[in-house]
């Protein structure tokens, strides 16, 4: 089943490339608790097939970091990106896109996550297994405000579209 506006997100874990090691975070892949990281936040959340694909690469990830503080202003706490990569190719993927410390790269390998929002989607003709399917949404302490899933392209997932869902 897909998750829907009111549905508080599913129990899973993502993983984060932590560039800098901090208290609790090792240099390297860190697995967070969805629940955890969600908790008292309100999140822009996108996902994508997969990173460095052309237009995740050229509008998606570039939308989001340019509209950054766009979003803070109008009170989201963070932004993630979830795309079925590890976490090494996301980490760098973000240092290229120049989103760390604006976008966190949040790593879904095997696609658990992306199935448990009922998100997937079969890339196989492309040679890519299963994926995510393009979406965003907007999770206000775990509840699920907004949800914008691409039918066909590149249209409602974008960071205007989020923008403009928090005037």
């Amino acid at each position: 089943m897909t998750i829907k506006i009111g549905d508080k997100l599913p129990e899973g874990t993502l993983a984060e490339f932590i560039e800098t090691e901090t208290e609790g975070c090792t240099l390297g892949p860190n697995k967070f608790s969805v629940t955890e990281l969600a908790k008292g936040k309100k999140i822009a959340i996108f996902g994508l097939p997969g990173a460095y694909t052309p237009t995740c690469s050229a509008q998606h990830v570039p939308g989001y970091v340019a509209n950054a503080d766009a979003l803070k202003a109008k009170g989201v706490d963070e932004i993630w990106c979830i795309s079925v990569n590890d976490a090494f190719v996301m980490g760098a993927w973000g240092r290229d896109q120049k989103a760390t410390g604006i976008v966190r790269m949040m790593a879904d390998g095997n696609g658990d996550y992306s199935k448990a929002l009922g998100l997937d989607a079969d890339f196989s003709k492309y040679g890519m297994g299963t994926r995510s399917q393009r979406y965003s949404m907007l999770v206000d302490d775990g509840v699920v405000k907004q949800l914008n899933v691409e039918t066909n392209g590149f249209e409602v997932s974008n960071a205007e579209t989020m923008l403009a869902q928090l005037a």
